[in-house]
């Protein structure tokens, strides 16, 4: 019986041995993939906006440059509830090397002490990013800011952890 199992085992080999000389030179060199390990930086980011078109009751796009630990363009699209006192954003930077993308929503109000401007509160998440920043990601960070209610101009203030 033994001799039937060797007999049975050297063709079976003979295939394995066949199908993997049949391989390509990559594949059976291939190296394993690597571990990105995540670092975390402390974001820090203030901007002074302007309006990049007309803006509408419920609408306001604004554009500038970001300053802080990343530098770079900024597009924020800002949509108010007049009804609801809160206001939803769409952030969009644009430092040297890649971008970053997220959405948020802050309470809204007019400032009792200067009707003149307007002023939210509320957290960002970091959803998608691009080149250096393809891996990042940050959820509840601070998002702040004030609205020039004649003009339309906004400052906004976004900080907290971004895992990158």
């Amino acid at each position: 019986m033994r001799a039937t199992a060797l007999l049975l085992s050297a063709p079976v080999a003979a295939g394995v041995l066949a199908c993997i000389g049949s391989l390509p030179v990559s594949a059976a060199l291939a190296t394993p993939p690597v571990a990105r390990l995540a670092r975390t930086i402390s974001l820090n980011e203030t901007a002074h906006l302007h309006p990049t078109g007309r803006s509408t009751i419920t609408h306001i796009n604004e554009e500038g440059q970001a300053s802080g630990t990343i530098r770079g363009t900024i597009y924020i699209h800002l949509r108010l509830s007049s009804n609801h006192g809160g206001v939803s954003a769409e952030v969009n930077i644009y430092p040297h090397g890649g971008s970053l993308s997220g959405y948020g929503s802050a309470s809204y109000r007019v400032e009792s002490t200067n009707a003149a401007y307007a002023v939210f509160s509320g957290k960002l998440a970091i959803t998608r990013g691009t080149g250096s920043y393809a891996h990042a990601s940050a959820s509840g960070l601070r998002f702040t800011g004030s609205i020039q209610r004649r003009t339309d101009a906004v400052a906004v203030q976004l900080s907290g952890p971004l895992s990158v």
